[in-house]
């Protein structure tokens, strides 16, 4: 099973805010953010772990570079500037095709107990994806899921509704198939990864919701000290 990390993004927010690192490399209790996930990654079986970078950093080329050569797991990195993480996603895509594969952005934070059972449940699984969820909501823009009874995915809203017990947590295990709909989607201009999801469920693909306790992402620097309060089990 290979993993994939969106990281092309420039992480406008944290530089105004004075953070020196490029988003990649902040750290978290001493460990950048992007060592973290590929660490996470080899420790669940990764066979191959693929990344997009922007071609602005050199501070973020540079490090992978090092860590490609010294690592053993197979890293491949595509350094490309892209306008959306969906185009991320489409230029890293034909490195993920022919198994199932878990894709995230880099500043997608997570106890890993919990990501460990989600990818055993995934590599069981006989659906076409599953999705990380969590009731905990601290996200500018939430992406909420509409599930039934068997947290079967039937929706994605920009607006709770009353089958809305969850939002994305922004970690998507997928299968083969949702490459064709990627492909589809960019064929017809749609350029949000939240549009490629509803798309996911008008083309019948089955989803299922896999619901974590916490999932962070660090857009702040007051995010970086919660991150690092949750990671610790210290947070109010």
């Amino acid at each position: 099973m290979k993993f994939a990390i969106i990281s092309a993004g420039e992480g406008s927010r944290l530089s105004q805010e004075g953070v020196q690192l490029p988003k990649p490399l902040v750290q978290l209790n001493g460990e950048a953010m992007i060592d973290r996930l590929i660490r996470i990654f080899a420790k669940n079986g990764a066979s191959q772990v693929v990344i997009i970078i922007n071609n602005e950093v050199q501070a973020t080329k540079e490090h992978l570079a090092k860590l490609k050569e010294s690592m053993a797991l197979p890293l491949e990195v595509v350094v490309k500037t892209t306008p959306s993480s969906m185009h991320s996603f489409y230029e890293i895509s034909p490195y993920l095709k022919g198994d199932k594969f878990c894709l995230t952005t880099v500043d997608t934070v997570f106890r890993e107990e919990e990501f460990t059972h989600f990818i055993d449940a995934f590599r069981v699984s006989e659906n076409d994806g599953m999705m990380a969820v969590t009731d905990y909501i601290d996200d500018e823009k939430p992406l909420y899921i509409s599930t039934d009874r068997k947290l079967n995915i039937t929706g994605f809203y920009d607006a709770m509704t009353p089958d809305c017990q969850y939002i994305s947590g922004g970690i998507y295990c997928l299968s083969p198939k949702a490459i064709n709909v990627l492909q589809s989607c960019i064929e017809k201009g749609i350029s949000r990864m939240r549009n490629f999801q509803r798309q996911l469920v008008a083309d019948g693909m089955k989803l299922t919701a896999y619901p974590f306790s916490k999932i962070l992402d660090v857009d702040h620097t007051s995010d970086i000290v919660k991150a690092e309060a949750f990671l610790n089990n210290k947070e109010d």
